[in-house]
């Protein structure tokens, strides 16, 4: 299922506020646009809404201002405030984060470009989540204060709030969602892709929407739609200051009008994007919205280098940091503003979300077609070692395209996960039957030694050789190269190790460092051998996974298939998650895609944590009970002057 404002999908810089196809939510973000494009929930205004069905004429569904993908959503009616917020949080102050990369366009939807990072602040959706439900898949009304869907999910109706504003006061009325449905899925292919089943969307009444799908039984769809950006039709197809011609199909660096907490303030381009709180926000008493939102101003700053950026934050230059890099956290955060308690480190569990992070060589190259050779570039890729001398150990192997949830396969298959994989046991690798999936165990010179020799077998009997100390094509003699393509300098600590290994056994390597834009036109482009990527993988994965291993999706450009995958296997289960009838269905399908795809070795399985670090200036307060499924930096922190005061006497 689609998560809004989820971890990278490709990378952490790619950012828009399109919903991705699926993920995980990382609260941090702010509403950040793509991954993050949309984070936190929304329900209805209380004296107006209900938080469970409401009485429908007979025979028709009833009218939900909340609803979960599977069983009751959790907030019932009457309620004031989610549980995880401080409704009386103070408001004011400033927020000042860091991106990675630049931006060029402040255009919400499109899939080219570079989006500036915030845009999803100034956007509210039909429905959003709550953040201490499970994997954030119970939703809530905000422009709809309700929704309904027949049983056999077919279509699903949106009732507009009559409440709803754009920044300019003019109403969100069912003309906006039509159109933005409409640019969404023309404008960007991978939404196109993923929104595919819709077949129609209409108004069919002054505030009421309808959804209709090409089939029913995906329990997945009714919510997912409802996810979607509402954009302002009016202001798109209106004039600009200087009398040009507004064009949602183009880039624009005009500030766009919005609807949301937040809209743009200031911008220079590639170096900063300012955004402030606006004061007469039409939801701001909305109960999801009591306790959020509480900064006058958030501001985004870009740093196109890791090391400055990290000096930036030893400086004070932003407030708050996410320390992906295990190596920096064990060795860069020992500084005087740690020592003497001005900046606070802290590791906050993470439920939320599972992922796969892995070299992921590109199947559509001939020389990654055969499993043996992307099961022999496994064996030449020593964790252990990298993780204790790179990361201080403190990292994960990933063995598992869900790593870190229950949505994992271990074991065997039984039950009714092997229920499910009979159905395509000819399909499959043997293996998927008879032995749990693990990755090579290196650590030690022994076991390196027998790994590498055994990643020498997988490539002779995938018809490959040694010559003069080359692995070579024994019918072409062609020797088997490799390009390891990455925008991020640090990279190449994990990479030199990897490299030297894949060198001993007669593999060339050739590593290739480039800037962002052109990294993400190679990967959308496919012209790639290998490289570092990423799919977040949210609690109720569902449609989503037709654009990370489908068939279809092998081809699009802008897809998530980056490796290439085409197997029918994978396909027939993809649909088995898709229209899974319940969680005990969903989990078991899910076990069986995972468990399939392991075995056909598509990736490297790199590693991943089960916590978040995190490092912040000690200026900012939180709820007592931050929420289960996410810390909510900053959407539910806010600025504590007292706190600010004593980090400026010890400065």
């Amino acid at each position: 299922m689609t998560r809004r404002g989820t971890d990278i999908a490709m990378t952490s810089a790619m950012t828009s506020v399109t919903p991705p196809p699926a993920g995980r939510v990382r609260a941090g973000r702010l509403r950040r646009a793509a991954l993050a494009p949309f984070a936190l929930a929304a329900v209805v205004l209380a004296s107006s809404l209900l938080a469970g069905p409401v009485a429908a004429q007979q025979g028709e569904p009833a009218w939900r201002s909340g609803t979960a993908l599977t069983g009751e959503p959790k907030y019932a009616e009457g309620f004031s405030n989610f549980d995880y917020v401080n409704p009386d949080a103070p408001k004011g102050g400033t927020v000042r984060l860091a991106e990675s990369t630049g931006f060029d366009t402040l255009n919400p939807i499109l899939s080219k470009g570079n989006p500036a990072p915030g845009l999803g602040l100034m956007y509210d959706s039909l429905f959003e989540p709550a953040l201490d439900e499970m994997d954030i898949s119970a939703e809530y009304g905000l422009v709809a204060n309700a929704m309904r869907y027949p049983d056999d999910y077919a279509w699903v109706e949106y009732r507009l709030d009559p409440r709803g504003r754009w920044h300019d006061g003019e109403p969100i009325t069912t003309e906006d969602v039509v159109w933005s449905f409409r640019k969404l899925i023309d404008l960007n292919p991978s939404q196109g892709f993923y929104y595919r089943h819709v077949e129609n969307v209409e108004a069919v009444g002054d505030d009421v929407v309808r959804f209709t799908f090409d089939a029913p039984g995906n329990r997945e769809l009714p919510k997912i739609v409802g996810q979607i950006p509402i954009l302002p039709k009016h202001w798109w197809e209106g004039k600009a200051p200087d009398g040009t011609q507004r064009d949602i199909s183009r880039g624009t660096l005009e500030p766009p009008l919005g609807s949301g907490p937040y809209r743009v303030s200031s911008i220079e381009p590639g170096r900063y994007i300012v955004y402030e709180r606006v004061k007469d926000y039409w939801a701001k008493d909305h109960p999801v919205r009591k306790g959020t939102y509480n900064f006058d101003q958030v501001r985004y700053d870009i740093f196109l280098d890791s090391a400055v950026e990290m000096e930036a934050f030893k400086g004070d230059q932003y407030d708050f940091r996410e320390e992906r890099a295990a190596s920096v956290w064990a060795k860069a955060y020992d500084f005087p503003a740690v020592r003497d308690g001005r900046v606070v480190l802290e590791e906050f569990v993470n439920r939320a979300s599972g992922r796969m992070q892995a070299y992921v060589p590109n199947l559509r190259r001939e020389k990654f077609q055969d499993p043996r050779v992307r099961e022999a570039l496994n064996y030449a890729f020593d964790f252990e070692t990298t993780n204790e001398v790179v990361s201080a150990g403190l990292h994960k192997r990933i063995d598992s395209y869900f790593a870190g949830t229950e949505l994992a396969s271990s074991g065997l298959p039984r039950g009714k996960e092997l229920e499910i994989l009979e159905t395509v046991r000819d399909e499959v690798p043997p293996e998927v039957f008879t032995r749990p999936y693990e990755n090579p165990v290196g650590g030690n010179p022994k076991n390196v030694r027998a790994n590498l020799r055994e990643a020498v077998k997988l490539f002779r009997e995938a018809g490959y050789g040694l010559r003069n100390g080359t692995m070579v094509n024994e019918k072409t003699g062609e020797p088997f190269t490799i390009e390891f393509l990455y925008f991020d300098r640090s990279s190449e600590r994990g990479l030199l190790p990897y490299t030297r290994n894949l060198e001993s056994i007669g593999i060339k390597s050739v590593l290739r460092l480039v800037d962002v834009p052109q990294y993400i036109n190679r990967i959308n482009s496919r012209d790639f051998d290998m490289a570092t990527l990423v799919w977040g993988q949210s609690l109720s994965p569902g449609n989503e996974q037709r654009d990370f291993w489908g068939s279809e999706a092998a081809d699009r450009p802008q897809s998530r298939n980056y490796a290439g995958i085409k197997n029918p296997a994978v396909d027939k289960l993809i649909e088995r998650v898709i229209y899974a009838k319940d969680r005990e269905e969903l989990v078991a399908a899910t076990h069986a895609l995972d468990r399939v795809l392991l075995w056909n070795h598509y990736v490297v399985p790199q590693f991943y944590s089960d916590v978040d670090r995190t490092a912040r200036w000690d200026r900012f307060g939180h709820p007592e009970n931050l929420p289960e499924f996410s810390h909510g930096f900053p959407s539910i922190w806010w600025w504590d002057k007292e706190r600010a005061a004593r980090v400026a006497a010890k400065g």
